[in-house]
């Protein structure tokens, strides 16, 4: 999975980069769905990684002393759709746990449902299977 790190009035150390990294790279095993043989041999286009992840931190401003003014923004995107996520809080930390935390969901509810659909899908033959064997009798 490509992360790109955007920052916004806030320097970006080798810990915190490091940190987003870890982060982010743990939803990689929830997207793994989107790398298998199937989608592309892991590239579509032209050399793009099928997963691609865009966060983007900083400060709302520079002025606030008190109150949530981290913000984290993320955007995953592969093939078929694209997920978005954001938070805001006192500490970056926490932010990014959050992003991360709302991407997981967004992510496990994708595949259920992906899932769901293609259960679905099977059990139409069955159930025609099924009928036309009661109707035969």
């Amino acid at each position: 999975m490509k992360i790109v790190i955007k920052t916004t009035n806030i320097k970006l150390d080798q810990a915190l980069e490091d940190f987003i990294e870890r982060k982010i790279n743990d939803l990689e095993k929830f997207a793994k769905v989107f790398q298998g043989e199937e989608y592309f041999n892991g590239y579509y286009g032209k050399g793009k990684p099928r997963v691609e992840a865009w966060v983007e931190i900083g400060k709302e401003t520079l002025h606030h002393k008190k109150g949530p003014y981290f913000y984290t923004e993320c955007q995953m995107r592969f093939p078929g759709r694209s997920l978005r996520s954001t938070a805001n809080s006192p500490d970056l930390r926490l932010a990014i746990c959050e992003v991360k935390d709302k991407l997981q969901r967004q992510l496990k509810q994708y595949k259920e449902k992906a899932g769901a659909k293609t259960k679905k899908g099977q059990r139409s033959p069955k159930k025609i299977k099924k009928e036309a064997k009661e109707e035969g009798r």
